[in-house]
């Protein structure tokens, strides 16, 4: 037998295995379209009028930029077509080199798209500012002058949520209500490190930073339950950092609130910094009260006893400075050590968040192993100094 008869059989064998295998692959495929059929893109359908309008700026803008794309990729593939080596009645001119027509074209139009995609972002970014209290509940309904906006205290704590609902006096654990057609201002910071407060169905991610208040505004027009997370990376718990938020009618949101009061703790000082200590998989809580005035020293980072405030801090440099008193608030300075102290740092915590030393094979010569000592903490802890001190932490969330 030759070569080339042996090549054709093969190659007959290979088309009737490859016709068989296609009815296996197809009922393969088949399964995983029934999985994808189960996905639920929220960030397109949402349910909120904040989310609402950015979804569609993201439409917009994406269609804008199609205008060029599509019609640059089809072209393309005509060109590539008509002017084929086999297409001898192509017109062949080696020394073109300029049509007017094409330029005023070329250039033209991807300029009126971007001016117009300038000015839809411009009007968008002002509009959909998270500083900006709203204007509008939905399309064509603004909110009436005499509407009071809900208002939400967020902290992101390690690795839990906990919302103050200031004007009901009640606080919760990983679990979001709100009426819906009602806006929500949202207070957020963070007790140690960076997190993002992020609740798809809606508005957009506002970060959580210690130390500072952020603020969003937003509204929820449809009934449901909705998630809601921490889309930076903070530790070990990060993954399961979610919570549930419930968009309720006035009804259903007073018996919650009655709820959250009837079965709910009190939140004192105490417990906050009980709570606060780095926990994973945190069930839903419930505080019938909060104390006064909690959520502004979570700010302004003195929940704990004894320390300054950094409110105080800030107006005494605006008055120039404590002058030779000023090592009297030494101690009350010291903010980021208190997990250390405490001995509740995170499990995984090492050099030099906690002072302990790497988990890693001893150092040749016993040398100790690199980083393994000493210094600023750039984790949200303070490690030990050459003396014997902890120094104030240099915070580091990147």
């Amino acid at each position: 037998m030759s070569i080339a008869a042996v090549i054709s059989a093969l190659t007959v064998r290979a088309q009737r295995l490859a016709a068989r295998a296609r009815p296996l692959r197809a009922a393969l495929v088949l399964p995983l379209a029934g999985l994808l059929a189960g996905c639920n893109l929220v960030v397109m359908n949402p349910s909120g009028d904040v989310a609402v309008q950015q979804r569609n700026l993201v439409i917009a803008s994406t269609g804008l930029m199609l205008l060029i794309i599509v019609p640059v990729i089809i072209l393309t593939l005509i060109f590539a077509w008509h002017y084929r080596d086999s297409n001898k009645s192509a017109t062949y001119d080696p020394g073109w080199h300029h049509s007017t027509q094409l330029e005023v074209v070329i250039w033209s139009v991807p300029l009126v798209i971007i001016i117009a995609l300038g000015a839809l972002t411009w009007i968008s970014t002002h509009t959909l500012d998270p500083y900006r209290p709203l204007s509008r509940i939905a399309p064509g309904q603004p909110v009436a002058a005499e509407t009071k906006p809900l208002e939400v205290q967020a902290v992101a704590l390690d690795w839990k949520w906990l919302f103050f609902y200031p004007e009901y006096g009640v606080a919760t654990v990983n679990e979001l209500a709100a009426p819906v057609d009602r806006p929500i201002s949202f207070k957020i910071t963070a007790s140690s490190v960076m997190n993002t407060f992020y609740v798809p169905a809606l508005a957009g991610m506002v970060y959580a930073m210690p130390g500072m208040e952020m603020k969003l505004h937003a509204v929820i027009n449809k009934p449901g339950v909705y998630e809601g997370l921490s889309a930076q990376y903070s530790g070990s718990g990060f993954s399961r950092m979610t919570f549930k938020f419930h968009g309720l009618d006035e009804a259903a949101f007073d018996a919650w609130i009655a709820k959250v009061k009837s079965e709910g703790k009190d939140l004192s000082r105490d417990a906050y910094l009980e709570l606060e200590k780095p926990s994973e998989r945190e069930p839903v809580r419930y505080y019938a009260s909060a104390a006064d005035g909690l959520f502004s020293r979570i700010v302004n980072m003195c929940a704990l006893p004894g320390k300054m405030c950094m409110s105080e801090m800030m107006k005494i440099d605006a008055a120039g400075g404590a002058g030779v008193h000023s090592h009297e608030n030494r101690e009350r300075l010291r903010y980021d050590n208190r997990h250390i102290q405490q001995g509740d740092e995170a499990p995984g915590a090492t050099v030099p968040a906690s002072g302990r030393p790497p988990r890693s094979e001893p150092q040749p010569g016993g040398a100790p192993p690199a980083g393994g000592h000493g210094g600023h903490d750039h984790g949200g802890h303070s490690a030990p100094g050459s003396d014997g001190s902890v120094a104030p932490a240099q915070r580091n969330n990147n």
